[in-house]
């Protein structure tokens, strides 16, 4: 990065930040749904929500549905960014 690309780009660097972050945070809550321990404790919470009388079996038949569909459905994509373009 040349001197003066540095010091015309260096008022978008909050910007490139936050989006870096969101990024970040997008990633990591991908993961954490995608999470086979994740769902294991959402469906041991669905159990005994039903084991104690506060849901019904239909409520919990959708909520191990739910939980499934994330361990076994697709991700979602992501998307290309110019950076990663240039790592090929």
């Amino acid at each position: 990065m040349g001197l003066l690309s540095g010091i015309v780009g260096l008022p978008l660097a909050p910007v490139r930040g936050v989006l870096a972050l969101g990024e970040l945070i997008r990633r990591r809550v991908d993961e954490e749904l995608h999470d086979p321990a994740s769902v294991r404790r959402e469906l041991e919470a669905v159990e005994q929500a039903r084991a104690a009388g506060e849901i019904s079996a239909e409520e919990e038949a959708e909520a191990q549905q739910q939980a499934l569909s994330r361990l076994t459905g697709p991700r979602p994509s992501r998307p290309v960014h110019r950076s990663d373009e240039r790592k090929r």
